[in-house]
This record gives structure tokens, sequence and C-alpha cells, in this order.
């Protein structure tokens, strides 16, 4: 399918429909701290399966965010960033089957695994929304799974690390975004 949109304005596009996809890293975020208050109450087994649960509500929660916040919470018909979002998407599942699989082996693994395929995706939205912070974000996300594995972290705190870096980056994105529309 060919498409008379610029990049330039494919990005300009996702970044006003989204927030600069502050919302979506938010409603991460909020997943991500659910299930470290998981671990810490409950199981490492039932943290995963909130993560996984709640990951499933990211990306409708990030549009109702967007949508609360005033932004269309959409893009486009047509933007050609939508598929490379859907692709990454694609990838990205592919990397929680395997943290799942890891949690099967050592349950302390899975969230520096999420945090790596989190991050990773992260490192596409670079493209997507034509804004560099995105590579620092996932660039932290991934150091952080590995520094959590060499450092035998428990699962609360693996959870609880994921879910304050994107807390930290969701509140620096936004006041960008608020900032760029003002």
């Amino acid at each position: 399918m060919q498409t008379d949109i610029t990049i330039a304005a494919a990005q300009a596009d996702m970044r006003s429909g989204y927030l600069d996809g502050a919302p979506g890293i938010a409603a991460s975020s909020a997943a991500w701290l659910m299930a470290a208050a998981v671990a810490f109450s409950a199981s490492p087994s039932a943290a995963v399966w909130t993560l996984l649960v709640a990951g499933a509500c990211i990306h409708p929660a990030g549009i109702v965010l967007a949508r609360l916040l005033g932004a269309p919470g959409q893009h486009q018909a047509g933007n050609p960033m939508a598929r490379l979002a859907m692709e990454g998407t694609f990838w990205m599942l592919a990397g929680i089957l395997v943290a799942y699989g890891v949690s099967l082996v050592r349950v302390e693994w899975f969230f520096p695994a999420m945090l790596l395929a989190i991050g990773g995706r992260y490192l596409t939205f670079r493209t997507i929304y034509g804004l560099v912070m995105y590579w620092p974000l996932g660039a932290t996300l991934c150091m952080a799974a590995v520094g959590l594995v060499f450092l035998r972290a428990p699962v609360a705190m693996s959870a609880l690390v994921g879910g304050l870096i994107e807390l930290g980056f969701a509140v620096v994105m936004l006041r960008s975004a608020r900032k760029s529309a003002a």
C-alpha cells in the first residue's frame, strides 16, 4: 500500500494522536506497579500473571488515558507508522513468550526478560513517534534488566524497577507533549 504522507507528517500524526505515547507508557507503568504489588503481597507466579493480564490492557488503557488528556487516541488512516507499530507488537509478543518460558525455569528472570522485550520495542518508537527520548527509555529498561539479573534481584524488586522507570519516563514524555502542543 502506498501513501502520500511523509515520514515527518506520519510521526507528527502519531505524536498528536497519542500525546507522544506518554499515556501508553503510563498504562504500562501501572501494569508493572500492579505486578510489583502482587509480588510483594502474594507470590511471584501471581505477579507474572498480573503483568501478563494487565499487559493485555495497556493499549486500550493508553487510548482511554490519551482521550481523557485531550488527545484523539488514534492516528490517521493510512499512517505508515501504524504498520511499524503493529510489526513491533508481533516481535514484543514473541519476547513475552520467551519471558514466560524463562519464568517456568527461574521465575525471578521473568521480569528482566520482559524488560528486555519491552525495552526493545520502545527502541522502535523512536521511529514511530520521531522522538529520540524513546532510545534512552528502551536502553534504560534493557540495562535495568541486565543489572537486575546480575544483582539477583527478587521478583518484586524487578517489577517495581520496571514500573518506576516507565513512570518517570511517562511524566517526562507527557510534560514534553504538553509543551510541544502549547
